[in-house]
């Protein structure tokens, strides 16, 4: 198993073909319209990947927030990679490479983050543009 920093021109092909895999939940990355501003976002993000051989198996993508706290906004482990602590290495080598730094998880599996045995925070809503029209 190796993680490692992503490489655009190693990675990305790949990582992409990983958010297809996994199908309409993680279109809001691989679809037509997105698909662009999703690689950019992987370039100028905290984002690290995992192999097995030569298959991209895992990722995790994070944002800095000016040195304050880094919010980790994707962990995604293929399923028949999934139960070996890749996403917990992922998750590792943000805190080891940012160890001054409180990091947040923006979740949608939270169980998962509890076996880790990360406390829970706090919340995050989604906001919506609420304006009437006049």
């Amino acid at each position: 198993m190796e993680i490692r920093p992503y490489n655009k021109n190693k990675d990305e092909g790949k990582l992409m073909k990983l958010l297809e895999n996994e199908g309409d939940e993680w279109s809001c990355y691989w679809a037509k319209e997105v698909c662009e501003k999703y690689k950019a976002a992987l370039a100028l993000s905290i984002t690290f990947v995992a192999y097995e051989g030569d298959v991209l198996c895992g990722y995790s993508r994070s944002l800095d927030d000016c040195g304050f706290y880094i919010y980790v906004c994707d962990l995604l482990v293929m399923p028949q990679f999934r139960g070996r602590n890749i996403g917990r290495k992922l998750m590792e080598c943000i805190y080891d490479k940012y160890p001054d730094c409180i990091v947040y998880v923006m979740s949608d599996v939270d169980a998962y983050y509890k076996k880790l045995g990360y406390r829970q925070g706090g919340s995050v809503f989604e906001v919506h543009n609420n304006k009437q029209e006049k």
